[in-house]
């Protein structure tokens, strides 16, 4: 009979491994984005991944997805700086901070956070929050 604290070590290993593979996911994530490589982000969400952002249409589907960050996003070039990753292996949170340029030149620093919900290893479900001044 195995003994219950192996079990119990095992289990909070496997449980560890799920976290720290939500982590790189998120990185990963991100690092495509400031890359501006597109097409790798079907390794990061699933196909009927829902995107909300403020200030623009929640985004529905992987195509629109890609669409969004090809043709609607406003930010040209910019780096994602990663704060914090937290997850418990079938939801996530990220917070940061996003420095870069729009397409019309306008400097962008922006703090921000993220919320998912993951699903087999990639997001299903992301919602962006910014940080600004209420006053």
């Amino acid at each position: 009979m195995p003994d219950s604290r192996a079990v119990a070590e095992r289990a909070c290993i496997a449980d560890l491994n799920v976290m720290s593979m939500s982590r790189v996911l998120i990185q990963r994530m991100f690092e495509a984005i400031d890359r501006r490589e597109f097409d790798r982000l079907s390794l990061f969400y699933t196909p009927d991944i829902v995107y909300a952002r403020p200030g623009y249409e929640r985004v529905c589907g992987f195509e629109a997805l890609v669409d969004f960050y090809k043709q609607v996003r406003v930010v040209d070039a910019g780096v994602h700086d990663l704060a914090h990753i937290v997850s418990n292996g079938d939801e996530a949170a990220c917070w940061g901070h996003l420095a870069g340029h729009s397409y019309e030149g306008v400097r962008l620093d922006e703090h921000f956070a993220d919320v998912y919900e993951l699903s087999e290893g990639r997001i299903s479900s992301r919602k962006t929050h910014f940080f600004r001044a209420a006053i």
